[in-house]
């Protein structure tokens, strides 16, 4: 039996139109920044919506992207030694956390704009599962006690270990001691065994509109924040807050400032987990879910507010005295964890 049947004139027609489709499907694929990792090309639909638009999650910058890919959270050391750290000027969101000694670390969360190397690369603590399971994706540390790891994977998030023989760590020879695990970004989100991407963690104003701490709050110049042993602070500089370490500015190993659209004033309860480092130092724990006061800074301003978070897994939500959500501006944003008790916020 013949596979086509008609006159032979439609035949014709039929393989032309094949040609067509196959001529037009073919082109040529385009080049790598070598500053920067590209995300793949997204998938779009036949027929978009012209009305739909597409923000990154975690920024709430437009984006053309229809599709996008998993977060990648890294645990970074916060000494001086480790400074300036690397990539941590790219990161979308940053959560700066007491550890022991006084001391602070970070997760900086990585979605939107991805370097090529980030770090120096250090180990887990029991808050950083009510941190990076608020997006999924991986975190990539190095050590931690098992109990700690075991909750950071519970919440959803993929483990990520130098320690756990994942790829994409590496030792960088122009660093010293304990400051020289760096990880590629590339391979690290290789590791990730969950693609999906992350969720809205904050809420952004519609077009047009300004953030909450500009519409409802008060003018502010320098929030200067303070733990134990670190006093980090931020000063508006017309267009962006400008982190400051101990009154000097602060940098990302490339040499960009590191700054900020928003900083998130989040204050909190810090208790003993019985647990100590190698020195003998209390190992403490930033209690992340339940609720407390809250501070958000955006354009030039400050407005108070309340957290509430739930589960580890569960989005940290900004609550404004009205009981809507309080917006941010589109950018990055940086999170401070303030501990109630041995710690301080003074605005001016």
């Amino acid at each position: 039996m013949p596979l086509f049947k008609g006159k032979p004139s439609h035949l014709l027609a039929a393989l032309s139109a094949v040609l067509f489709v196959t001529v037009a499907g073919c082109g040529a694929g385009a080049g790598k920044d070598s500053a920067s990792i590209e995300r793949p090309e997204p998938v779009v639909e036949d027929t978009p919506d012209p009305q739909q638009t597409h923000s990154w999650p975690l920024t709430g910058v437009s984006a053309e992207e229809a599709e996008f890919g998993p977060a990648l959270s890294v645990k970074i050391e916060n000494s001086p030694g480790a400074r300036p750290q690397g990539g941590l000027d790219r990161a979308d969101i940053v959560w700066e956390q007491l550890v022991e000694g006084g001391m602070t670390r970070f997760v900086a969360m990585f979605h939107s704009d991805l370097p090529e190397a980030i770090g120096p690369v250090r180990s887990v603590r029991p808050m950083d599962a009510a941190i990076a399971g608020q997006v999924g994706g991986g975190l990539a540390f190095s050590g931690g006690q098992a109990e700690y790891q075991a909750k950071i994977s519970a919440a959803g998030v993929s483990l990520i270990s130098h320690d756990g023989g994942n790829a994409g760590f590496y030792r960088d020879p122009n660093r010293q001691g304990d400051h020289r695990l760096f990880g590629d970004t590339e391979q690290l989100l290789g590791e990730v065994s969950e693609a999906e991407a992350p969720p809205e963690l904050f809420s952004y104003p519609d077009e047009g509109e300004d953030p909450a701490a500009v519409r409802a709050g008060s003018e502010a110049n320098t929030v200067e924040t303070s733990f134990p042993a670190s006093k980090p602070s931020w000063q508006w500089n017309g267009e962006v807050w400008q982190r400051m370490e101990s009154g000097q500015a602060a940098h990302a190993e490339s040499g960009a400032p590191l700054e900020a659209a928003n900083v998130v004033v989040i204050r909190v309860e810090v208790r003993d987990t019985g647990n100590r480092d190698a020195a003998g130092s209390m190992v403490p724990e930033t209690v992340l879910t339940g609720s407390g006061e809250a501070m958000v800074f955006s354009g030039g301003h400050v407005v108070d507010g309340t957290w509430e978070k739930d589960g580890d897994a569960d989005p940290l939500r900004l609550v404004g005295a009205d009981g809507e959500e309080l917006t941010l501006a589109p950018g990055k944003t940086w999170v401070e964890l303030v501990p109630n008790q041995g710690g301080s916020v003074k605005v001016s």
